[in-house]
């Protein structure tokens, strides 16, 4: 019984929060995947409510990621993902997934997509808590229908 409780209290810990469980577990599950993008952030830059890192798009560009709290969503820039078909942003939903450097437990949020812009924007509060501790620095978003 012991054992039994010791990997259920160990699966457990591999992730941050409940919420990010259940958002792992539900990406697990989704079949229907448009684009993915891993960035490697090498530094934060901290302003008064966000913070911006640079980071390489597909075309080996430095372009500017910012994370700020509110609502949660994400405006995504075409240069870092590849959309295999037209869809909606309406239709779309992004997946964020980090594993944080100090325990390795695993950081995830499912997110609908705002829109378009020309950098990308995320809203997510947790996430910008992360980011101003500099708690991660590889940051995997997956775009779903």
């Amino acid at each position: 019984m012991a054992l039994l409780s010791l990997y259920y209290r160990l699966k457990n810990d591999l992730f941050f929060d409940e919420t990010s469980k259940a958002a792992y577990n539900q990406l697990a599950k989704n079949s229907s995947v448009e684009s993915r993008v891993t960035l490697n952030i090498e530094q934060f830059e901290i302003g008064s409510r966000y913070v911006t890192a640079k980071v390489q798009n597909r075309y080996g560009e430095k372009v500017t990621i910012n994370i700020q709290g509110g609502r949660p969503g994400i405006e995504l820039q075409e240069s870092f993902f590849k959309m295999k078909g037209e869809k909606s942003d309406s239709l779309l939903c992004a997946y964020l997934i980090t594993r944080l450097i100090q325990d390795g437990r695993i950081f995830a949020r499912k997110l609908p997509v705002l829109g378009k812009r020309d950098w990308l924007l995320i809203f997510e509060d947790t996430l910008l808590e992360l980011s101003v501790k500099d708690a991660y620095d590889e940051l995997d978003i997956v775009i779903t229908i």
